[in-house]
């Protein structure tokens, strides 16, 4: 049977990304180094750690920019997908890495509820607030596409969650420099840790399912199946799945029972392009059976 591959243009904006990775990890060294070189000066131990919470965050984003580099890297006879895989890895290993900071945090804020601490100085909320700053101006670069892309939502929740952390820190050492209310600290701390978990939770659960092939949250499967099953040449469908190849390429296998009289040579570039345009399925592959037997495969973005 003769079909009509349809190719798609995929535009997506790769020297964006770089210029907003670069940039991102460039103001969080910057930052580091001035939260190091303040810390010291201040005799601030909360500044010395948090700069080494903030180099982890560099070492997050450099994890984000290297499997979105990795994912345009072309395809292979030993890796027919290429790296795209490695962006859901990514965006997971972000959402750990994101736990495993929360945990440090509320651990440390239990402990100040026992034994409060002063903040050390109006250094340090000036500092904060160079923070706020920063990774505010960070989390934007990634704020676009982070609905759409669990590998750049991990680096936007990195950086708002720093933003978050280092407004927590300056509201603090206002109030208490102002009232003396040294559990004022704690308690901002784990506000902050309760709405920046929300996210973490969301992108650890989507980036899990992504790994194990589950369904992408955004995809209509019940409208898929629907789509198909309605087409007058289909008589039945059977084998549907739907996976991701990586955070932001969807792919769909189906078998097609048609019927024979109502075959046609359009069917199957018209159900890849409906299936592109109306569901978001970048890579369809779909095979027809005529009375039980095998008769096409179609993958127009086979490469």
């Amino acid at each position: 049977m003769n079909s009509n591959p349809m190719t798609h243009n995929h535009i997506h904006n790769t020297s964006h990304y770089n210029r907003a990775f670069a940039i991102g990890i460039g103001l969080n060294i910057f930052f580091v180094i001035i939260e190091a070189v303040y810390g010291v000066l201040a005799g601030s131990l909360a500044l010395l750690a948090d700069a080494g919470h903030n180099l982890s965050d560099v070492l997050g984003l450099l994890l984000a920019w290297g499997a979105f580099y990795l994912s345009k890297k072309p395809v292979s006879d030993t890796r027919t997908y290429g790296f795209r895989k490695m962006t859901v890895m990514a965006s997971i290993t972000s959402a750990i890495v994101l736990l495993l900071a929360l945990g440090g945090i509320v651990w440390e804020a239990v402990g100040r509820f026992n034994q409060p601490q002063p903040i050390a100085g109006m250094t340090v909320i000036v500092v904060a607030l160079i923070g706020v700053l920063i990774n505010t101006l960070t989390a934007l670069l990634f704020m676009k596409d982070q609905h759409h892309d669990l590998n750049i939502r991990g680096a936007f929740l990195h950086m708002a969650a720093d933003a978050g952390i280092s407004l927590g820190v300056a509201i603090a050492g206002f109030v208490i420099l102002q009232t003396g209310w040294l559990i004022v600290d704690p308690v901002i701390s784990l506000f902050i840790v309760f709405i920046i978990l929300l996210g973490t939770w969301g992108l650890l659960r989507d980036s899990f399912n992504l790994s194990i092939d589950a369904v992408p949250e955004n995809i209509d499967m019940p409208g898929i199946r629907h789509y198909l099953i309605s087409l007058p040449q289909v008589q039945t469908i059977h084998d549907l799945h739907v996976w991701a190849i990586s955070t932001t390429v969807t792919a769909l296998s189906v078998h097609l029972v048609v019927i024979v009289d109502k075959l046609d040579n359009q069917l199957l570039a018209d159900i890849q392009k409906q299936l592109h345009d109306r569901y978001s399925i970048e890579h369809a592959t779909i095979q027809i059976e005529l009375s039980g037997q095998p008769l096409a495969e179609f993958d127009p973005d086979c490469h």
